[in-house]
């Protein structure tokens, strides 16, 4: 998210104005779905889970990748929808994070793992894919995309 964007909002919010957080043509309802979000950033977190606490989505926070592993094999399985992934963090980073998700010995190990990272190269995606991630969002959030991708998954 720009600082433009956080700025107009927060802005919003001091000034008494009632916006959506999520300024789109199409209304989005994902009520009832559980994500594990592994961010190792405080500040990255608050700002996910506003904007995609505002759509109905459930969000479960892990710090690192170890932290997402963790969780992730001690929910119940299905409890989870999506994880979405950073990439660079500490302890563990999202690609070997998601390389010991693919790895267990789970039905729902192959649950839609989507990278949300600043790395925007094409070669960057590709290592994502190549880590066994489904799809790549990058930061700043482009909130259309992420509700595009969202509603890819939870059809």
């Amino acid at each position: 998210m720009f600082k433009s964007t956080l700025y107009t909002r927060l802005k919003q919010y001091v000034d008494g104005e009632r916006h959506s957080v999520i300024d789109t043509e199409e209304e989005h309802d994902f009520t009832g779905k559980n994500i594990l979000l592994a961010e190792d950033i405080d500040i990255n977190w608050e700002i996910a889970n506003e904007i995609f606490s505002a759509v109905g989505l459930q969000l479960e926070w892990a710090v690192n990748g170890q932290e997402c592993v963790d969780k992730f094999v001690k929910s119940e399985v299905g409890f989870y929808d999506a994880i979405l992934m950073d990439v660079r963090m500490p302890v563990m980073n999202g690609y070997d994070a998601t390389r010991a998700i693919r790895a267990l010995d789970r039905p729902d190990k192959n649950i839609p793992i989507i990278a949300m990272t600043a790395d925007a190269f094409a070669d960057d995606a590709q290592r994502c894919f190549e880590s066994g991630m489904n799809d790549h969002l990058t930061k700043p959030l482009d909130i259309r995309e992420c509700m595009r991708t969202f509603q890819k998954y939870f059809k």
